[in-house]
């Protein structure tokens, strides 16, 4: 019978034939702790929230949102959070929330991101769902597509 370990699933990409990783990130050369290695879940969450309210902030300031606006007007906020990403993520490497909790966006080989990793990430995160569909390295799936990773900075 063919189990599922045995044909690996689409995010883990192909068995290995090396041991198992002891810790998220080893897999991509990441230290286990420290700067650097993957970032944890407890400092995402609470980065994608600060970024969250910024958005909305800024959309009410600068574009004249408001709640329970309907129409294109209800995207406002999503659409400054997309801009914000590509702007931030494209030439620092971490948008107001990353920054804030010691997180960046970085290429696989430590490099930085750059703008075509950020825009290939930004139109990933547009489709909501990636960041909830990640592999065993905690890569969501747009990390996975811009060939990026979220790491401590700190």
């Amino acid at each position: 019978m063919i189990d599922r370990r045995d044909i690996g699933s689409w995010l883990s990409g192909p068995p290995r034939d090396t041991a198992p990783q002891s810790y998220p990130g080893a897999d991509l050369g990441l230290p286990e702790h420290g700067p650097g290695s993957m970032s944890p879940f407890s400092r995402r969450i609470p980065a994608l929230l600060i970024d969250g309210v910024v958005c909305q902030l800024l959309a009410m300031t600068l574009l004249g949102y408001r709640q329970g606006q309907g129409g294109l007007a209800a995207f406002l906020p999503s659409l400054v959070f997309l801009v914000m990403h590509l702007l931030m993520v494209g030439s620092g490497g971490y948008t107001i929330g990353h920054r804030l909790l010691g997180l960046r966006v970085v290429r696989t080989d430590g490099g930085w991101a750059g703008p075509v990793a950020a825009l290939i990430r930004t139109l990933a995160v547009a489709v909501l769902v990636p960041g909830f569909i990640y592999d065993r390295d905690r890569r969501g799936l747009h990390d996975r597509l811009a060939g990026t990773v979220l790491v401590r900075a700190r």
